[in-house]
């Protein structure tokens, strides 16, 4: 693959605890990557689902869920999944009337995607939405753009906005961020000499 010719979008998962201020750090982490991937046009819609997704465990499971925010490529589709413990509770589409308070967020989740489900598996529920992205491969540009010097150079910026944000989020719940970097950096470098050989 030509990487001179392609934006790398590898799949990430965030585990974290549901809970109301977790939603801002969410959505800050993914407007990081969406601008690294290349796709900030999605932002705001990925943002809305993700904060409706994260609500229903905290509001049907329960606040303080261990839950995990998993961003994938699915073909030429961004994949956004939302993983909790609870397989009881399933979500819904419901015909909220104009005056309720609540009830309308998965209808939200449904008119912002371009599709959505929920996965049950033995030990978890995966509640997903798919977004289509313009892409003609999920490493591609949206409409055959080439990148250029300033692309790289934001993309650049947006990784070290990213990086410094996850710093943040980890020194928030206790982690040490200089040690993360060290291991980070270790792990890159067994990288670059694994691909090597």
């Amino acid at each position: 693959m030509d990487c001179t010719t392609c934006t790398p979008r590898k799949a990430w998962d965030l585990p974290f605890l549901a809970e109301p201020e977790e939603v801002a750090a969410l959505r800050r982490v993914l407007r990081v990557h969406l601008r690294i991937w290349g796709l900030q046009e999605l932002t705001d819609a990925i943002q809305l689902c993700v904060s409706e997704l994260v609500a229903n465990v905290i509001t049907h499971v329960g606040v303080g869920t261990p839950t995990t925010l998993a961003v994938s490529m699915n073909g030429a589709h961004l994949r956004v999944e939302v993983h909790d413990p609870d397989t009881r509770s399933l979500p819904t589409l419901v015909d909220a009337t104009g005056d309720a308070e609540t009830g309308r967020g998965m209808a939200l989740v449904a008119a912002t995607t371009d599709r959505w489900g929920v996965e049950l598996r033995g030990d978890r529920k995966i509640t997903w939405c798919e977004f289509a992205t313009g892409l003609n491969m999920p490493a591609g540009h949206c409409g055959g753009r080439q990148p250029s010097r300033l692309r790289a150079v934001a993309t650049e910026a947006a990784a070290i906005d990213a990086i410094s944000d996850l710093l943040h989020w980890l020194r928030a719940r206790g982690c040490d961020p200089e040690e993360v970097i060290d291991r980070a950096q270790r792990h890159f470098e067994a990288q670059l000499e694994q691909a090597a050989r």
